[in-house]
């Protein structure tokens, strides 16, 4: 029998790692699940070169919960230790037998780097127990510690090659004797690890199964990220992506991940449907390291824009003890970041070049990623000009160069800059859709919650493009700004009829101007000034610098069409109260147009209306 004390820097270490070795204590059983994946591995690598003689049996690890023992035993059928092993990995803290195995055997998928998951242990544990058996023809070996310093060392009769840990969980970490705890932690973070899982209670047996019936793994020990794109079809795909998020909807299609050099990383990234802008969900995709989940906070690794993606990235080169500041330092990180923005611009280039129809139909979800993508990322900016496409209010689309040539000739301004009209709301807006579309104009849709920051964004990074919301002006103003026919009233008419619609609306900014414009032009036209329009657009969706003009009234400008024949007979109105009230109701109506209207103003004007037609 061997007494001795455990060979670390500080005696302190023990408190350290109850309390900060993991800011998540449930992390100890994904630490002790892959040090026995480690082991299962390492048996497999060496039986595989010769080292290893006789059969390997069921390789296989089990998770025992005995909540009346208050014990979690995590037990494995690996490589398993020697005495002097156990004195060399277990009681020199930070030394890493997986670090010093990886070094010996290259090609080993080994988890563990760092030799202080075993340690994790102790965050949730009064006392640690392990049996271990090695390969090598020599006794079992069992060794404890109760958290101290000090620990126990000697030879048993433990016949099982493979080693068990038996945790006593501590009293401040009961939860972690629940069944439902523990089978939830493993699903988490060991559900696609290589070697079978199985968890199961002391004592407990389940109504309806016979003893002799073999249980299911929890884990999928052979996922489709490690498979090659040759062997799968659409729908193992399909299928995979049901197991990752058992309630979605069937995505619009994937990119498989598959990169051995300069870095490792494999994995699966799918374009989830979405139908609605609000239906965004970041954090949907999943990072593992060998195959052991480490976490679905993936900002750092994959651009901020394919966030919208669902699906793994697997890279050995990501340790699992991860943090935020290595994410951000780490030059692998920003390789494999870069080469994610890469693939991901390729495919949907390659799908546009393709299958242009189907790019367009699934336009809906798929603008939503290129759009922030172009935003966020220069890199991607550049390759997205070739495939991002515009709807227009007749149901066509068009690339940007597409765009340009459609509108050569009607929509250039002063400057010779490209004019593009949008609107944000094609049914609200009709009146100015059709105005433009008379004039020979393409107008675009742009009605996802992205497109404001858009707009202003491509206006910065493309060359000579403008954008102007189909109702910022009337129609005549919208590409040149070039005044419009002249009025047929005289000066003396034009001024009354200003001071006539001078009039005031709570909450709206109103500035009124009477111009000539064609005779079948409604007699009263709001627009809303493109820029102040467009920072309440922003300020409603992302506030930030742009949240001082969400306080700011709406500003409108009523546009009198001195040319319509209703002023004709409106002007020589002898009654005042008559000719005021069908003076704000022309005014109403065009603020109507522009969803400007509510509240009291609307039920006065519905009042006014009716009143009027009495009249008439």
């Amino acid at each position: 029998m061997q007494k001795g004390q455990i060979r670390v820097q500080t005696e302190n270490i023990f408190p350290i790692i109850k309390k900060f070795l993991y800011s998540d204590h449930e992390i100890f059983l994904r630490e002790l699940v892959s040090n026995a994946v480690d082991a299962s591995q390492k048996i497999k690598t060496l039986s595989s070169i010769g080292e290893a003689k006789g059969e390997l049996g069921e390789l296989r690890i089990d998770v025992v919960l005995d909540a009346k023992e208050k014990t979690l035993s995590i037990i494995d059928r690996g490589v398993g230790m020697t005495a002097e092993e156990v004195d060399k990995y277990i009681n020199q803290v930070a030394f890493s037998g997986a670090e010093e195995f990886m070094n010996k055997y290259k090609d080993a998928n080994i988890i563990g780097h760092f030799g202080l998951g075993f340690y994790s242990a102790f965050m949730v544990s009064d006392k640690v127990e392990l049996y271990s058996k090695s390969f090598k023809d020599e006794s079992g070996v069992y060794w404890s510690c109760d958290g101290s310093p000090e620990f126990e060392l000697y030879n048993v009769d433990y016949n099982n090659r493979g080693t068990k840990i038996v945790l006593h969980i501590n009293e401040e970490s009961q939860e972690f004797l629940d069944a439902e705890r523990i089978r939830g932690i493993l699903k988490r973070f060991c559900k696609f690890l290589p070697i079978p899982i199985f968890f199961s209670e002391a004592g407990v047996e389940k109504a309806g199964v016979e003893k002799e019936e073999e249980q299911e793994p929890i884990n999928n020990t052979d996922p489709l990220w490690v498979k090659k794109p040759s062997e799968l079809s659409k729908e193992d795909y399909e299928k995979f992506y049901k197991e990752l998020y058992p309630f979605s909807e069937t995505p619009l299609f994937w990119i498989h991940l598959n990169v051995d050099y300069p870095f490792n990383l494999t994995g699966v990234l799918y374009f989830p449907k979405i139908k609605q802008s609000y239906e965004i969900q970041k954090d949907k995709i999943q990072l593992y390291s060998n195959q052991v989940f480490v976490t679905d906070e993936v900002k750092d690794i994959v651009p901020e824009f394919l966030m919208l993606l669902h699906g793994v990235i697997d890279s050995p080169d990501i340790p699992l003890n991860v943090s935020r500041s290595y994410l951000q330092g780490d030059p692998n990180v920003k390789k494999i970041n870069a080469h994610i923005t890469k693939k991901v611009a390729d495919k949907l280039e390659e799908i546009f070049r393709n299958e242009r129809s189907s790019f367009e139909e699934k336009w809906e979800s798929l603008g939503l990623f290129v759009k922030y993508g172009m935003m966020t990322d220069d890199k991607f900016l550049e390759k997205a000009n070739k495939f991002l496409v515009m709807e227009d209010v007749s149901g066509k689309f068009h690339t940007l160069e597409e765009y340009k040539t459609a509108t050569e000739t009607l929509q250039k301004n002063k400057e010779g800059k490209t004019v593009v009209l949008y609107t944000t709301n094609p049914v609200q807006q009709d009146a100015y859709v059709q105005a433009a579309r008379e004039k020979g104009y393409v107008v675009v849709k742009m009605e996802t919650l992205v497109d404001a920051a858009f707009i202003n964004t491509m206006e910065m990074k493309w060359d000579n493009v403008t954008f102007v919301r189909v109702d910022a002006d009337i129609v005549d103003n919208l590409i040149d700004k070039q005044e419009g026919n002249d009025s047929i009233l005289s000066a003396e008419e034009s001024t009354k009829l200003k001071e006539l619609f001078a009039i005031e609306i709570p909450e709206l900014h109103v500035t009124t101007e009477v111009k000539g414009l064609s005779a079948t032009t409604a007699p009263v036209v709001a627009t809303r000034p493109e820029f102040m329009r467009r920072m309440k657009d922003m300020a409603g969706v992302g506030g930030g610098m742009t949240a001082f003009y969400a306080q700011m009234p709406d500003e409108v400008t009523l546009t009198v069409n001195g040319n319509h024949p209703i002023y004709q007979t409106l002007l020589k109105e002898e009654n005042a109260d008559l000719q005021q009230k069908q003076v704000r109701n022309l005014a109403d109506l065009a603020l109507l147009s522009q969803g400007l209207l509510k509240g009291n103003d609307l039920t006065s004007f519905i009042n006014r209306s009716v009143e009027l037609m009495q009249q008439a």
